[in-house]
């Protein structure tokens, strides 16, 4: 992907959502805002300029929804997202809206947009269930994961400055400030911890080892160690220098406390990918700080696994 939507807000995401729906449907979009029901939905009333095509085009009542998420490599077809049988899921909880908007005349075509990628086969059977369940043609649905957002801003470049989108490999540039400010703010959230004998080093277990021992999926691996293995450098020459060792013990304490978090949530999920992006939002839902400096926060969490001091590195510890 060419930019970084996991590290934007959710009312960011939306904005960019609406950007495009001036050039797709009109400039008269209107912004989300928050309907009687509490759900968040932006509005186009008349004729599309551009979808489906100049042709033919939508004509009355389009509703369009924006999901964002701060994960990696998630889809439309995961479980917590969309399940034809459970209605607690992010669309399931949608789709008595959208049925009351149809009902009421109030929808006549419908777009989803998510920064979460989405299959062929995926977008055939949510499309075909969100038909069925809210009599809506399929031809006036459209689903747009991260894949064609990314098509569309190619077209549409101007889109992408308007909403002050960061390209995945602009270069991070961070104030000793910065760095403290996040472990601070990281160290926070930890848990009383009883001071241990330090362990001795062990050799850094090769990445892709770790990833097997950890069921870190290789997409997921791959993304993060090339956004942000190249500011490892930095984080590291920050937390070793002799001035910063009251920061340095704060971090040695938040990898302590993730540690502990990670084993009693490893159960839950299936991947490590999961395991991080549940790391992820719980540190964005808890502290303004960490929610300033996304991207930031996140390289303190690849960090952590590089370094393995999150995560197994394969080597079991006696005492």
């Amino acid at each position: 992907m060419k930019y970084a939507y996991e590290d934007l807000s959710d009312d960011q995401f939306e904005e960019l959502i609406v950007f495009l729906c001036h050039e797709l449907l009109g400039i008269s979009t209107q912004a989300f805002a928050k309907g009687p029901d509490g759900g968040r939905d932006a509005k186009f009333v008349g004729t599309a300029e551009l979808y489906p095509s100049q042709r033919a085009p939508w004509k009355g009542v389009t509703i369009v929804q924006a999901k964002h998420t701060n994960g990696y490599n998630k889809h439309f077809s995961d479980p917590d997202f969309y399940s034809k049988n459970n209605e607690s899921t992010v669309l399931g909880k949608e789709i008595n809206r959208i049925k009351k908007l149809r009902e009421n005349k109030q929808l006549d075509h419908y777009m989803l947009f998510s920064n979460r990628r989405l299959a062929a086969n995926a977008e055939s059977e949510i499309r075909a269930c969100l038909s069925s369940e809210c009599d809506i043609p399929e031809s006036s649905i459209c689903l747009c994961g991260v894949e064609v957002i990314e098509m569309w801003l190619k077209t549409f470049p101007k889109v992408a400055e308007r909403a002050g989108l960061d390209m995945v490999d602009s270069p991070l540039i961070v104030s000793p400030d910065d760095l403290s400010d996040v472990v601070y703010a990281l160290a926070k959230h930890k848990k009383d911890t009883v001071e241990v004998e330090t362990d001795p080093p062990v050799p850094r277990t090769p990445y892709e080892k770790k990833n097997k021992i950890n069921n870190m999926s290789d997409e997921y691996a791959a993304v993060t160690r090339g956004r942000y293995l190249k500011e490892t450098a930095q984080v590291q020459k920050f937390l070793s220098a002799p001035e910063n060792y009251e920061i340095l013990k704060l971090y040695e304490d938040v990898v302590d406390e993730f540690q502990l978090k990670i084993v009693a949530k490893r159960k839950d999920y299936q991947t490590f990918d999961d395991v991080m992006n549940y790391l992820v939002d719980l540190l964005f839902a808890r502290d303004p700080v960490l929610r300033r400096n996304k991207r930031l926060t996140r390289v303190m969490l690849f960090y952590m696994y590089w370094n393995c001091d999150i995560g197994s590195d394969g080597n079991v510890k006696t005492h």
